[in-house]
């Protein structure tokens, strides 16, 4: 009898005698011919047949191949663009046979019919460097902040109520009706959010400064702790990161701002999530009661956000988000807020204007005073986007604070409010959608909530007080010279022409402060005494 594996062994792997030999053993063994076949592949592997040279270039060596690889890879890089069109590999290798290719290491040129496309295609892949592995995306991290404040996350989305019914009075009546944007910070440490409702016409500067302001500054309601200065923004490469003034207000507020990187798309996700919740959770709800204005809206975000979601499980943690938020408060604590004063002081635009001959400058239809040492001068303005003082900055030397010289300001404009569609009511379901109601206490957020007791926490985090940068010299004066020189301008006379004894105490009062406050103070304090002395004398 022949044994079954040597006749295996000797047919064709397509002769027809195998299947009856299958089929013999299969009734042999008292199993299926699907049974014998799923034990045999426990047992028979297919093994490959290749070269023994397999991988390894044959026309040139391995090092020459990679080289040249490496080569038209770079050039696929360099030639693509932002639809990841690039020159393809038998253009390349045209371009270095033909015409050869600077390195940092000198001129390359292969001989020609060396390098071959489908060759040159085959090791790209094997090794590499196609075009598809280079541009693979980076595998993203997921980072965490340590403590509170130490991260906040910074975007906007547009609201899906779109508009509200009052308009507010800066409404341009030529742009149409502003869009409804949600805008929103959230702490990376413990995911607790703070939101606002703002009518825009795009992703402006004034509006996100506005919001930032709001969500740093101290709340009304003591019951709400989240405040204080962040040490890091992450946001979107958007318009608002391109603007030079909200830079100048976060070097300002001594705020490092990170830029989302492209490609990145978990990277956001903390800041993403609270817009898809309170879209879902609470914009739904205006089905029942649409808010009328921007104000209204606010006001029922506000209460959504503190009573609801920010009393809401951390991610990680067994308690809410802003129980975390005061937990992991930084140990050197919360750096406070200025106020809106001071803060409006920060942001000043740079603009380069030549000044009159009378000495004015024209801006937004105000008409400014300067120097008339600047009369004709090409110079540098900062003008404020919150605030009307000017200043003028010449040769490294900076003039002002100026304010208008009377012009007149433009009045707001109005238009009448825009009326809701009627909706169709064709079908049974769309009816019943009209007729029920909601109470308003839903958008009101009174329901009983767990009340949590902030005050012990609170006094351990301490409030460090705000650190003022004073980038234009409002508060204190650079030096001594420039403080003497604003004396002067003060009493209406050159120091030279003061008595010695008069110098002296000036000299005593600047050896003491420099703060512009207390030395016009003091100054104004000691001749007042002099001047009230004098007439004394002349009384007697």
């Amino acid at each position: 009898m022949i044994d079954k594996k040597t006749v295996f062994e000797i047919l064709s792997p397509r002769d027809h005698q195998r299947r009856r030999l299958m089929k013999e053993s299969a009734e042999f063994y008292g199993v299926s011919e699907l049974t014998l076949y799923r034990k045999l592949q426990k047992y028979i592997t297919i093994k490959s047949v290749r070269r023994s040279d397999f991988g390894k270039p044959r026309a040139l060596s391995q090092k020459e191949m990679e080289f040249y690889c490496e080569l038209i890879a770079a050039i696929k890089i360099r030639t693509s663009n932002k639809k990841n069109r690039h020159l393809s590999t038998s253009e390349a290798i045209h371009l270095l046979e033909n015409y050869g290719i600077n390195t940092s290491d000198g001129f390359v040129k292969p001989p020609k019919s060396v390098l071959k496309p489908t060759t040159i295609n085959r090791y790209l892949k094997y090794w590499g460097y196609d075009y598809k592995s280079l541009k693979k995306k980076s595998p993203s991290v997921r980072f965490q902040a340590q403590y509170s404040n130490e991260c906040w996350q910074f975007d906007l989305s547009s609201s899906d109520l779109k508009t509200v019914q009052f308009s507010p009075k800066w409404l341009l009546k030529r742009k149409g009706n502003p869009i409804l944007m949600l805008y929103s910070v959230v702490d990376d440490r413990s995911g607790a959010a703070y939101q606002e409702y703002r009518c825009v016409y795009g992703e402006d500067t004034e509006s996100a400064l506005r919001f930032l302001f709001n969500a740093m500054s101290a709340k009304k309601d003591k019951n709400v702790p989240f405040q204080g200065i962040p040490d890091m923004i992450y946001m979107d490469k958007g318009p608002i990161s391109k603007s030079q003034v909200f830079h100048n207000v976060m070097k300002c507020l001594n705020i490092n701002v990170k830029l989302h990187q492209k490609g990145n798309s978990r990277a956001k996700g903390k800041v993403e999530r609270p817009f898809r919740t309170v879209k879902e959770m609470h914009e739904t709800l205006y089905h029942f009661h649409e808010p009328s204005s921007e104000s209204e809206a606010n006001a029922w975000l506000s209460n959504y956000i503190n009573k609801r979601y920010n009393n809401m499980n951390h991610r990680i943690e067994n308690h809410s988000r802003i129980e975390d938020w005061i937990k992991n408060k930084p140990p050197s604590g919360i750096r406070e807020m200025c106020d809106w004063e001071r803060y409006s002081t920060f942001a000043r635009e740079p603009e380069t204007r030549t000044v009159d001959s009378d000495a004015k400058i024209s801006i937004n239809n105000l008409r400014y005073d300067v120097d008339t040492c600047l009369a004709g001068k090409k110079v540098t303005i900062w003008l404020g986007i919150f605030d009307k003082e000017l200043f003028v900055e010449n040769d490294g030397e900076r003039f002002g604070p100026y304010l208008p010289s009377g012009c007149p300001i433009p009045l707001h404009k109005y238009r009448s409010f825009k009326k809701n569609d009627n909706q169709v009511r064709t079908e049974r379901i769309e009816k019943l959608s009209k007729d029920i109601s909601l109470p308003k206490t839903a958008l009101e957020r009174n329901e009983d909530i767990i009340e949590y007791d902030f005050d012990e926490e609170m006094d351990e985090c301490y409030i460090r007080p705000f650190n003022d940068p004073d980038p234009f010299q409002e508060i204190s004066f650079p030096n001594i010279i420039a403080a003497k020189q604003a004396i002067a301008d003060y009493i209406g006379m050159p120091l030279a022409k003061l008595g010695s004894e008069q110098f002296e105490r000036i000299n005593q009062i600047l050896s003491k402060t420099l703060i512009r406050s207390q030395v016009l103070e003091e100054i104004s304090n000691y001749f007042n005494a002099i001047e009230e002395g004098n007439k004394q004398k002349n009384v007697c």
